[in-house]
């Protein structure tokens, strides 16, 4: 009973501490007003800590990751149909929850924008890809307002030392160790995350009124709902066109404790040893198993999908903007991939990616702690359909791969 506790504690300890943060500058917000303003700063310091850690993160954790691809792997028929599934299972949960947010329309705070100092800028379609995509020195590549071009980059450097062969080793070692470094240094900063999220809580509730707990509550009611649904509903449809009833059964059955490891874990990678054990109880070939649910860890997650759009929808209905224009939804849609694939392999990296929302959309940064704060109160359930979405992925497939009566032989 002690170690469940201890075990608890320990993998929401961080959590804990935020929420402490966060409550105890709701309070002060509400209680000492605009005169709260004083405390900004130290939000202000927390903030631009991250700001000058995204940039060398982001760049060592891309570049070092496609840089140690192993070569001698061959990427087959599994490999592809594995990256179909993951963009189309994503893709769906992402348009269903913009779908979601159309019906249950967040609340505009109109007060709440006026508020904001910075404007946001409207371009062209064509003037922002090309804004997004490509910098025309490569110091502007160094600025968090080109990390769209900055992650391309990475990218085609992480290529470039993979297909430098072993001349590139030293490189090699080099992004091994900056990814490394990076990951302890963006550890060390949101050690201070209680302290500077909660000061600048506090700041937002003093200044601009407590009308956020609207959009906060909606938020939360909309994503839980929602994500209820859709593991329930579209995880059993998908267990149904890998198996038919037969695979619907068996992926409930041995689901159960992918899932409480899961929520009691909140970490995909955690779960993957139960998802491991699951996938082979499921009777999913071993060569597909071994592949999908190590790679889905880091690159397939229905619910960081979710709660990318849910976190846009807040922050457009906070700055009173329309959410439901189809460039702005394609943008996000766009925008739910990168974070999907981003977020996997940078601890906190939920955070990075809403910094890529304000950036994308041009927000003020006064509005990053707002997603900030809803990426937090959704995490236990976006880590339940991120881990437990990549066994019934390994499912589908398998279907794809082996055939419809791959599950009635396997029996």
């Amino acid at each position: 009973m002690n170690e469940g506790s201890s075990g608890f504690l320990k993998n929401y300890a961080s959590i804990i501490r935020l929420l402490l943060g966060i409550t105890i500058g709701t309070f002060l917000g509400l209680f000492l007003g605009k005169k709260v303003e004083v405390i900004k700063p130290i939000g202000d310091i927390f903030l631009n800590l991250l700001f000058t850690a995204v940039i060398p993160l982001i760049f060592f954790a891309i570049a070092s990751s496609i840089a140690n691809i192993d070569r001698t792997k061959k990427m087959g028929k599994v490999m592809l149909v594995m990256i179909i599934v993951f963009l189309v299972t994503v893709l769906i949960s992402a348009i269903l929850t913009i779908f979601t947010v159309w019906i249950f329309p967040l609340p505009q705070n109109i007060d709440t924008a006026a508020n904001v100092i910075e404007e946001v800028h409207t371009a062209s379609f064509g003037e922002q890809a090309t804004s997004l995509l490509t910098v025309n020195e490569f110091s502007e590549l160094l600025s968090r307002k080109s990390m769209l071009a900055f992650i391309i980059f990475s990218l085609f450097i992480g290529f470039a030392t993979l297909k430098s062969g072993e001349v590139a080793d030293p490189f090699r070692k080099f992004l091994i160790a900056g990814d490394e470094v990076m990951k302890q240094f963006l550890i060390m900063i949101m050690k201070l995350a209680p302290i500077g999220l909660g000061a600048y809580f506090a700041y937002q509730v003093g200044v601009f009124g407590p009308q956020l707990f609207g959009t906060y509550g909606h938020s939360m009611a909309i994503y839980y709902g929602f994500c209820t649904f859709y593991f329930i509903v579209f995880f059993t449809l998908y267990a149904f066109i890998a198996g038919g009833i037969p695979g619907v059964k068996i992926f409930w059955k041995n689901n159960i404790v992918p899932t409480f490891t899961a929520v009691s874990t909140c970490s995909s990678v955690a779960t993957i040893p139960a998802n491991l054990a699951a996938a082979r109880a499921m009777k999913i070939p071993e060569h597909i198993y071994n592949l999908v649910i190590p790679l889905g860890a880091p690159l397939h997650k229905d619910g960081s999908s979710v709660s990318s759009i849910i976190k846009i929808a807040a922050v457009f209905a906070i700055m009173g903007k329309d959410l439901m224009d189809p460039g702005t939804i394609l943008m996000a849609l766009g925008i739910t991939i990168i974070v999907s694939i981003v977020e996997g392999g940078i601890p906190n990296g939920g955070y990075i990616g809403e910094i890529l929302v304000m950036t994308v959309y041009g927000f003020p940064v006064e509005m990053l702690p707002v997603v900030m704060i809803i990426g937090t109160l959704v995490d236990p359930m976006a880590t339940v359909l991120n881990a437990t979405g990549d066994t019934v992925s390994a499912m589908l497939v398998t279907r794809f791969t082996e055939g419809k009566n791959w599950l009635k032989t396997a029996i």
